[in-house]
């Protein structure tokens, strides 16, 4: 079961007696436009840490992505939890998960794989035929990947898309992929590709969900 137990909840929110607040994982609305220098700050902190680079997005095309219906949120009583993002590349013929950030005090409890699934979902709900790829240097973000059906590939079987790309040029390991023609870099490419392989139960439930919701609007 994925919701938070009371436990995790008093770790995490040590003053926290009488009540379980619920970890709520959802697509974002133009209401959370108010979290986007927030997660900004959280996605360039965390790749501080880490000492990795990370494609560096503005707050307008945060917001964009919010008021598109095109990024993932998690919340828990109204505070910022985590994120993500998708965008097609390609004439929409491939979609990438970016931007995946869950803050520090909520980690380490299934919270990256939540979001992670939702904006999978998402992607595939939004562009059913299209490939989803990511690129990730990251070995729990790769665990969430394979778990979801995507395989290793090569760069070259990724989007040709040079705006993608350009997305890159704020990495610090950014000369790494112009020296090697972008053949290779720090980053594992990542695909899932619709016409080989199957949803798990679990994403065509959110799918289900989600067109839904798709549809009322």
């Amino acid at each position: 079961m994925e919701l938070t137990t009371l436990d995790t909840i008093k770790n995490i929110m040590p003053h926290t007696t009488t009540s379980t607040p619920e970890i709520i994982v959802r697509v974002a609305t133009d209401d959370d436009i108010v979290f986007v220098q927030t997660i900004l700050d959280t996605i360039e902190a965390a790749a501080k840490v880490r000492g990795t680079g990370i494609a560096k997005r503005t707050p307008d095309y945060i917001e964009l992505k919010m008021k598109e219906g095109k990024a993932i949120i998690a919340t828990v009583d109204g505070e910022f939890a985590g994120f993500c993002y998708i965008e097609s590349w390609g004439n929409k013929q491939f979609v990438a998960n970016s931007g995946l950030i869950v803050v520090e005090k909520f980690r380490e409890h299934g919270l990256a794989k939540r979001i992670k699934r939702t904006a999978f979902a998402l992607a595939r709900t939004m562009f059913p035929d299209a490939k989803v790829f990511g690129l990730t240097s990251g070995a729990a973000v790769m665990k969430i990947n394979s778990e979801l059906g995507y395989v290793p590939v090569t760069f070259a079987q990724l989007t040709d898309d040079e705006a993608f790309w350009r997305g890159c040029q704020g990495c610090v390991n950014y000369d790494i992929l112009q020296r090697t023609d972008r053949r290779y870099c720090i980053c594992t490419a990542m695909l899932f590709d619709p016409a080989k392989h199957k949803e798990k139960k679990e994403v065509k439930e959110i799918m289900k969900e989600l067109k839904k919701n798709i549809k009322k609007k």
